[in-house]
Protein backbone atom coordinates (compact mmCIF):
# COMPACT_ATOMS: atom_id res chain seq x y z
CA UNK A 1 0.00 0.00 0.00
CA UNK A 2 1.51 3.34 -0.60
CA UNK A 3 1.66 6.07 1.68
CA UNK A 4 -0.92 8.37 -0.65
CA UNK A 5 -3.65 5.66 -0.16
CA UNK A 6 -7.03 7.13 0.48
CA UNK A 7 -6.81 5.62 4.37
CA UNK A 8 -3.90 7.75 5.12
CA UNK A 9 -6.44 10.79 4.88
CA UNK A 10 -7.17 9.96 8.55
CA UNK A 11 -4.29 10.01 10.20
CA UNK A 12 -2.39 12.80 11.67
CA UNK A 13 0.82 11.55 11.12
CA UNK A 14 2.86 8.37 10.61
CA UNK A 15 4.48 7.51 14.02
CA UNK A 16 6.85 4.48 12.94
CA UNK A 17 7.40 3.54 9.42
CA UNK A 18 7.17 -0.29 8.11
CA UNK A 19 10.81 0.17 7.40
CA UNK A 20 11.41 1.04 11.00
CA UNK A 21 8.78 -2.04 12.07
CA UNK A 22 10.83 -4.72 9.76
CA UNK A 23 13.95 -3.63 11.37
CA UNK A 24 13.06 -3.62 15.18
CA UNK A 25 11.10 -6.97 14.48
CA UNK A 26 14.31 -8.20 13.11
CA UNK A 27 16.34 -7.25 16.10
CA UNK A 28 14.10 -8.38 18.73
CA UNK A 29 13.28 -11.66 16.80
CA UNK A 30 17.13 -12.03 17.28
CA UNK A 31 17.10 -11.38 20.76
CA UNK A 32 13.98 -14.08 21.66
CA UNK A 33 16.47 -16.74 19.65
CA UNK A 34 19.83 -15.60 22.17
CA UNK A 35 17.60 -15.63 24.95
CA UNK A 36 15.97 -18.72 24.75
CA UNK A 37 18.41 -21.17 23.53
CA UNK A 38 17.87 -24.80 24.64
CA UNK A 39 14.06 -24.02 25.09
CA UNK A 40 11.09 -24.67 23.12
CA UNK A 41 9.10 -21.48 24.09
CA UNK A 42 5.41 -21.10 23.46
CA UNK A 43 4.37 -18.30 21.58
CA UNK A 44 0.66 -16.97 21.90
CA UNK A 45 -0.86 -14.14 20.06
CA UNK A 46 -3.07 -12.14 21.23
CA UNK A 47 -5.78 -11.89 18.75
CA UNK A 48 -6.65 -9.77 16.49
CA UNK A 49 -4.46 -6.91 16.79
CA UNK A 50 -0.93 -9.01 17.15
CA UNK A 51 -1.75 -11.22 14.66
CA UNK A 52 0.57 -9.29 11.90
CA UNK A 53 3.65 -8.48 14.34
CA UNK A 54 2.97 -12.06 15.61
CA UNK A 55 3.22 -13.34 12.05
CA UNK A 56 6.03 -11.47 11.27
CA UNK A 57 7.84 -12.09 14.95
CA UNK A 58 7.78 -15.96 14.59
CA UNK A 59 9.53 -16.18 11.43
CA UNK A 60 12.46 -14.22 13.02
CA UNK A 61 13.04 -16.65 15.65
CA UNK A 62 15.31 -19.29 15.03
CA UNK A 63 14.01 -21.92 17.91
CA UNK A 64 11.72 -24.44 17.63
CA UNK A 65 8.47 -23.01 18.98
CA UNK A 66 4.87 -23.85 19.69
CA UNK A 67 2.01 -21.41 18.66
CA UNK A 68 -1.12 -20.75 19.66
CA UNK A 69 -4.12 -17.96 20.32
CA UNK A 70 -6.17 -16.35 22.56
CA UNK A 71 -8.48 -13.43 21.91
CA UNK A 72 -9.59 -11.37 24.82
CA UNK A 73 -10.88 -7.68 24.76
CA UNK A 74 -11.61 -4.90 27.67
CA UNK A 75 -12.44 -2.76 25.35
CA UNK A 76 -14.99 -3.59 22.59
CA UNK A 77 -15.61 -0.32 19.89
CA UNK A 78 -14.02 2.25 22.51
CA UNK A 79 -10.84 3.97 22.46
CA UNK A 80 -10.48 3.28 26.44
CA UNK A 81 -10.26 -0.20 27.83
CA UNK A 82 -13.52 -0.85 30.14
CA UNK A 83 -11.37 -2.89 32.57
CA UNK A 84 -13.57 -5.92 32.71
CA UNK A 85 -11.30 -8.49 30.77
CA UNK A 86 -12.99 -10.90 28.68
CA UNK A 87 -12.06 -14.24 27.04
CA UNK A 88 -13.68 -14.54 23.59
CA UNK A 89 -10.73 -17.91 22.56
CA UNK A 90 -8.56 -19.77 24.97
CA UNK A 91 -5.89 -22.01 24.59
CA UNK A 92 -6.31 -25.34 22.44
CA UNK A 93 -3.34 -26.90 24.81
CA UNK A 94 -2.49 -27.71 28.37
CA UNK A 95 1.13 -25.15 29.21
CA UNK A 96 1.75 -27.18 32.37
CA UNK A 97 5.91 -26.36 32.85
CA UNK A 98 6.09 -24.52 29.48
CA UNK A 99 7.90 -21.10 28.86
CA UNK A 100 5.10 -18.56 27.54
CA UNK A 101 5.68 -15.65 25.82
CA UNK A 102 2.35 -13.30 25.25
CA UNK A 103 2.88 -11.48 21.75
CA UNK A 104 0.39 -8.54 21.88
CA UNK A 105 -0.03 -5.20 19.56
CA UNK A 106 0.24 -2.79 22.69
CA UNK A 107 1.00 -2.76 25.89
CA UNK A 108 -1.67 0.16 27.09
CA UNK A 109 -3.29 0.20 30.50
CA UNK A 110 -1.92 -2.98 30.81
CA UNK A 111 -5.33 -4.30 32.47
CA UNK A 112 -5.56 -7.29 29.80
CA UNK A 113 -2.07 -8.39 30.25
CA UNK A 114 -1.66 -8.60 34.37
CA UNK A 115 -4.94 -10.65 34.16
CA UNK A 116 -3.82 -12.89 31.58
CA UNK A 117 -0.35 -13.13 32.95
CA UNK A 118 -1.78 -14.23 36.35
CA UNK A 119 -4.65 -16.78 34.97
CA UNK A 120 -1.55 -18.37 33.08
CA UNK A 121 0.69 -18.45 35.48
CA UNK A 122 -2.42 -20.60 37.59
CA UNK A 123 -2.53 -22.96 34.80
CA UNK A 124 1.20 -23.99 35.66
CA UNK A 125 3.56 -22.15 33.28
CA UNK A 126 7.39 -22.48 34.18
CA UNK A 127 7.64 -18.73 32.80
CA UNK A 128 5.71 -15.73 31.34
CA UNK A 129 7.05 -12.66 29.69
CA UNK A 130 5.22 -10.29 27.92
CA UNK A 131 6.00 -9.75 24.12
CA UNK A 132 4.41 -6.43 22.32
CA UNK A 133 5.07 -3.99 19.59
CA UNK A 134 4.07 -1.14 21.13
CA UNK A 135 4.33 -0.10 24.77
CA UNK A 136 2.87 3.48 25.94
CA UNK A 137 3.60 3.35 29.54
CA UNK A 138 2.23 6.95 29.98
CA UNK A 139 -1.34 4.91 30.02
CA UNK A 140 -0.19 2.30 32.58
CA UNK A 141 -3.09 1.44 35.44
CA UNK A 142 -1.62 -1.61 36.89
CA UNK A 143 2.02 -2.32 37.82
CA UNK A 144 3.14 -4.07 34.59
CA UNK A 145 6.39 -3.81 32.17
CA UNK A 146 6.90 -5.66 28.24
CA UNK A 147 9.55 -7.84 28.65
CA UNK A 148 10.35 -7.22 24.98
CA UNK A 149 9.07 -4.36 22.84
CA UNK A 150 9.97 -2.70 19.80
CA UNK A 151 8.54 0.99 20.13
CA UNK A 152 7.84 3.15 23.35
CA UNK A 153 5.30 5.61 21.56
CA UNK A 154 3.44 8.51 23.48
CA UNK A 155 -0.06 8.88 24.76
CA UNK A 156 -1.49 8.59 20.93
CA UNK A 157 -4.59 6.41 19.69
CA UNK A 158 -2.90 4.71 17.22
CA UNK A 159 -3.76 1.98 13.90
CA UNK A 160 -1.83 0.37 11.57
CA UNK A 161 -0.28 -2.99 11.55
CA UNK A 162 -2.58 -4.90 12.90
CA UNK A 163 -3.94 -1.99 15.33
CA UNK A 164 -7.25 -0.74 14.97
CA UNK A 165 -10.59 1.51 15.33
CA UNK A 166 -13.29 -0.18 15.10
CA UNK A 167 -12.07 -3.20 13.20
CA UNK A 168 -10.38 -0.53 10.72
CA UNK A 169 -7.08 0.45 9.50
CA UNK A 170 -5.71 -3.19 10.64
CA UNK A 171 -4.44 -3.32 7.14
CA UNK A 172 -2.07 -0.13 7.19
CA UNK A 173 1.69 -1.15 6.73
CA UNK A 174 2.77 1.84 9.17
CA UNK A 175 1.64 2.93 12.39
CA UNK A 176 -0.06 5.82 12.20
CA UNK A 177 -1.97 8.75 15.04
CA UNK A 178 -5.34 8.66 14.42
CA UNK A 179 -6.99 11.30 13.82
CA UNK A 180 -9.52 12.18 16.55
CA UNK A 181 -12.26 13.42 14.38
CA UNK A 182 -12.79 9.37 13.18
CA UNK A 183 -12.96 8.58 16.85
CA UNK A 184 -15.30 11.41 17.51
CA UNK A 185 -13.12 13.11 20.28
CA UNK A 186 -12.96 16.45 18.98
Amino acid sequence: MERDAKIYGDLTQVLVTREEIHEAVKALGKRITEDYQGKEPMLIGILKGAVVFYSDLIREIDLPLRTDFMAVSSYGSATKTTGVVKVLKDLDRDITGMDILIVEDIVDSGVTLNYLKTALSNRGARSIRIVTLLDKPARRRVDLKADYYCFQIPDEFVVGYGLDYDEKYRNLPDIGVLSPKVYGAE
